[in-house]
């Protein structure tokens, strides 16, 4: 049960200017002004900093979306992350849930039944009152399979929909079919959508198409700490401060500190690292291990911090949707390939994984056999072998696949299948990272040895996201992705056939294999299982399938590298993403004075 207290907060803690009760003609600024008494403000305990001033960020691709129901690439995440708020959240610096629009959550002694209760006088960033309705609307959308909100999985219950009642104003009930194994951590995500501004788009069908970055500010609102002010295409994304949010710092002043909170859009890590050096930007994350060490010997008005491992984990896969009815000869050719357990196995036992994180991560991260890295203990599989690199083993799965090989007139080496074609493929990477670029072009040598011949391909985000989950015109891929919380249902999106990023074949409407229908049930099974030990033996069997049929070829797992101006307050990267922006509603900027001293 979440009770309205102080969390003591290791990295989420607070600032603020002191309010002065002085003379009537003292101006206090009006974002400083407490809000009316009917509202139930969080106040949250820290270093204490001051309003004002803007924080600039830069991001290595323009955001998708404003939508969460559709945001699956991190630059949208990360700008939704600082305009919407949920109904109980996790804290990234603890891992803990707290308290957020709902003050408590009470579970019934069966765990079927989660009453939670909104704090009073909650608002949109508009100013329009947000209550029980809107958190109705909300579950209904999120639920609606034509919507096809990522969260959905989540809210799958014993195969069943979750249920949500109204008592009154401010209390919901949520009710199960069966236990939920992560308790109140599956309102974590859940952000609270305005149904005044929503729902007449949502009952013409056009819901999942909205919160374009073009949208008027006027016509988007959220419960986070700040709110859209203007977008400027291919340049940056500027919020404002929400005039309305409901935390305070421990003297009552009003949060976020900040005015404004920009986001730039810089299509490349080196020349993030450009506008970092230069003081265009104020803080720098999902930096890769060269800036990292080149900015740390350069430090003077700024800090470099590595926060330890993470939980993303990047991988290699391949395209195993049924293109076969509408496939060109090619096409299908590669499918044959990519559908061949053996295959992928040979080209897992070929990668050298240590020589990624020696030359991509120079040391500061860690070869992966698996999705649950370093940085959540908790649920990893140590029974999974971690196999060192041989060629021999890959030549020897190929021929067993009915693969052999022919030396061409230089002298090189050409695998060929069993039909005698030659195996040749791309692989797409984003052109905005460096590393994983990198990691394709280790992996195209690797593969090399093996005789199959290899193109790296960079695209721009949003088009290799396209070609991935749309069109699905593409050989192979590496990509990348974050667990939001250590909690393995945090992920459910991508083991599940039917998840909108089960990204090797995305949204199902059966399982296409067998072993893809025995994950569907052990993710499921964990799903309403309440004990831990139980969970984590389902999960360990999840992830002893991925091993065995690799899907996904994991890599590798890099440490969580960032950095900030010294005048940056209330700067403590967390592991979970956003990694520098989760407290973002305390980060302030320090007087020239403090600045100076440092």
């Amino acid at each position: 049960m979440i009770l309205e207290r102080a969390f003591p907060l290791r990295k989420r803690i607070s600032g603020g200017l002191l309010l002065l009760a002085c003379a009537s003609f003292f101006l206090i600024p009006s974002s400083m002004l407490p809000l009316p008494n009917t509202q139930e403000l969080l106040s949250v305990p820290g270093e204490i900093g001051h309003a004002g001033g803007r924080l600039v960020v830069s991001l290595r691709a323009e955001p998708k979306t404003l939508n969460p129901l559709s945001a699956i690439d991190a630059p949208s995440r990360e700008v939704i992350g600082a305009m919407q708020a949920d109904l109980i959240h996790i804290n990234r610096g603890t891992q803990l849930t707290e308290p957020a629009l709902a003050k408590s959550c009470k579970v019934s002694s069966d765990g079927l039944q989660y009453t939670l209760v909104l704090r009073k006088g909650l608002r949109f960033s508009d100013g329009q009152p947000l209550d029980a309705d809107d958190v109705l609307f909300t579950m209904r959308v999120y639920l609606d399979e034509s919507v096809h909100a990522t969260q959905r999985d989540l809210l799958i219950v014993g195969g069943k929909p979750i249920t949500v009642r109204k008592v009154d104003s401010s209390t919901v009930i949520f009710q199960m079919v069966k236990p939920y194994g992560a308790g109140e951590r599956m309102f974590d995500g859940l952000t609270i959508l305005p149904r005044h501004l929503l729902e007449k788009t949502y009952l013409e069908g056009r819901l999942g198409q909205a919160g374009g970055l073009s949208t008027p500010a006027n016509l988007w609102a959220g419960a986070g700490p700040y709110r859209l002010k203007e977008y400027e295409a291919g340049q940056k994304l500027v919020l404002e401060r929400n005039p309305f949010y409901w935390k305070t710092d421990v003297k009552g002043n009003t949060l976020p500190y900040l005015d404004e909170l920009v986001f730039l859009f810089v299509p490349s890590a080196d020349a993030q690292v450009l506008r970092f050096q230069s003081g265009e930007t104020d803080v720098i994350s999902r930096l890769g291990a060269e800036n990292f060490s080149a900015l740390a010997r350069q430090q003077r008005t700024y800090t470099m911090t590595d926060a330890g491992p993470g939980l993303e984990y990047n991988f290699l896969f391949f395209n195993l949707n049924d293109l076969a009815a509408k496939a060109a000869p090619e096409v299908t050719s590669k499918s044959k390939w990519f559908h061949e357990v053996k295959f992928r196995q040979a080209v897992s036992a070929v990668i050298d994984r240590d020589a990624i994180v020696r030359l991509i991560y120079q040391g500061r991260g860690t070869a992966l056999w698996g999705p649950v890295t370093p940085g959540d203990r908790r649920w990893v599989d140590a029974s999974i072998g971690r196999p060192p690199r041989s060629p021999d083993r890959a030549r020897a799965l190929l021929k067993e696949a009915g693969f052999s090989w022919r030396t061409d007139g230089n002298g090189a080496t050409e695998l060929l299948d069993s039909d005698g074609k030659m195996v040749e493929f791309s692989i797409l990477t984003s052109s905005s990272n460096a590393d994983r670029t990198k990691m394709a072009a280790l992996i195209q040598e690797d593969l090399k040895e093996l005789g199959m011949r290899v193109q790296v391909v960079p695209l721009e985000f949003r088009s290799l996201i396209d070609r991935v989950t749309q069109t699905k015109e593409y050989d192979a891929c590496v990509l990348g992705l974050a667990s939001f919380d250590a909690d393995p249902n945090s992920d459910l999106n991508v083991w599940l056939s039917s998840g909108g990023t089960h990204l090797w074949d995305p949204s199902q409407a059966h399982p296409a294999t067998p072993w893809e229908a025995e994950i569907d049930d052990l993710m499921e099974q964990q799903l309403d299982t309440p004990k831990f030990e139980q969970r984590k033996k389902l999960y360990d069997r999840v992830q002893e399938i991925l091993a065995e049929y690799q899907p996904m070829i994991f890599l590798a797992s890099p440490d969580i590298l960032t950095g900030a101006k010294n005048s940056i307050g209330n700067f403590h990267p967390a592991v979970l993403e956003p990694y520098v922006l989760w407290n973002v509603e305390q980060l302030y900027v320090r007087s020239e004075q403090v600045s100076a001293s440092r």
